[in-house]
């Protein structure tokens, strides 16, 4: 069946067979498919475009504003060395400008009052209960030269928590004979037992070549114990990290002082005691030497008092005897020339005939 089709410019109609009808309307499909296709591809073309564009701006964003992080950490890094290495020049101008003063005569001197003064800026703020001040005992034959000491004060109550034996040593670079730090450690050592302090510091300008000296705060503890070695600007800060150290055991040594207070107090109380038993135990055992002295002294007594007794008993016995004795003899002897006596004395049972009789015979015996 044939087909009519319009032509879009002239407006002609026209007739075609129907196949070449269907060809031409497939062309057309096909032609707006491929139209739509390349749309599309190029819709989805720019949409993938934007977001990789989208994507690799943010990328570059982050990276930028790490870079910029690491930028001003760097530079803050580079300030503070920067920083630091201005500080180590000015103490190392400081050094070498206080070496430069120095005087042969006032070598020694010039070092210590420079510590003195050192510490006497900031005594007042930073050290408020601490003592520091110049070794002048010397009863031991030796001293150092600085003591510093710091305390704990609670009411009534000050307990030293630090103490730091200082020895100063400095000499001219025009000196032959170079002294050496390990020369005084011994001497250091030595006048901070004698003194009862718990650190040793040498401030020391000798040596002044050694790098091993030179690197700030030294400790040497492998030699000695609790011994460092400083150069002068190190002197505030070697005294500030020792006495903050040692504040941290404040509590720990406030409780040692009472237990050793109350141990002092239980012992004085026990040796009270034990004296007192000890002294009350030697009068007990002199009151019962005494007891039993006395004791003897009585058992004696009445032993002898029993014997003077028995003596007396006896004596008593030998008279009433003898008095009896007596009283017969005289009766017996005047009943013998009185028949009437004689009878009434046997009649009462005074005497017997036997014992008249008797008398007789012993008198005629005695005769």
């Amino acid at each position: 069946m044939p087909k009519m089709i319009k032509c879009p410019k002239c407006q002609t109609e026209f007739e075609i067979d129907e196949n070449y009808y269907l060809d031409i309307v497939q062309q057309v499909k096909n032609e707006e498919f491929e139209k739509e296709l390349e749309s599309r591809l190029k819709e989805v073309k720019a949409t993938n475009e934007l977001a990789i564009k989208n994507r690799e701006q943010e990328l570059v964003n982050k990276y930028n504003q790490e870079l910029a992080e690491l930028r001003n950490e760097k530079e803050a890094e580079i300030i503070r060395l920067n920083g630091d290495l201005k500080n180590k020049d000015i103490e190392l101008e400081q050094a070498r400008d206080y070496k430069a003063r120095l005087s042969t005569k006032g070598v020694g001197e010039d070092l210590e009052k420079y510590c003195a003064n050192e510490f006497e800026k900031v005594r007042s703020m930073g050290f408020p209960n601490a003592e520091f001040g110049k070794d002048n005992d010397s009863s031991s034959g030796s001293k150092g030269d600085f003591i510093f000491k710091d305390f704990d004060v609670s009411g009534d109550n000050k307990v030293e928590f630090v103490s730091i034996m200082f020895e100063m040593k400095n000499e001219v670079e025009t000196t032959e004979n170079k002294h050496k730090n390990e020369d005084f450690f011994k001497k250091l050592d030595k006048d901070r037992n004698e003194k009862g302090c718990e650190y040793a510091v040498l401030v020391s300008m000798l040596e002044a070549d050694n790098e091993y000296y030179n690197t700030g705060i030294v400790d040497v503890s492998h030699i000695y114990p609790k011994m460092y070695v400083i150069r002068p600007q190190f002197f505030l800060p070697m005294i500030t990290l020792i006495r903050n150290a040692a504040q941290k055991t404040i509590s720990y040594k406030n409780e040692l002082a009472k237990y050793e207070n109350e141990h002092i107090d239980i012992k004085a109380l026990s040796d009270y005691i034990l004296e007192t038993k000890a002294d009350f135990g030697e009068k007990v055992k002199k009151s019962h030497d005494k007891f039993n002295s006395a004791i003897d002294d009585i058992d004696k007594t009445i032993k002898k008092l029993q014997d003077i007794r028995d003596e007396l008993t006896k004596s008593g016995e030998y008279l009433t005897k003898a008095n009896n004795l007596l009283v017969d003899l005289e009766l017996t002897k005047v009943a013998k020339k009185n028949p009437t006596l004689k009878s009434m004395m046997i009649e009462q049972g005074v005497a017997t005939e036997d014992d008249f009789k008797r008398k007789k015979s012993k008198k005629e015996g005695e005769s």
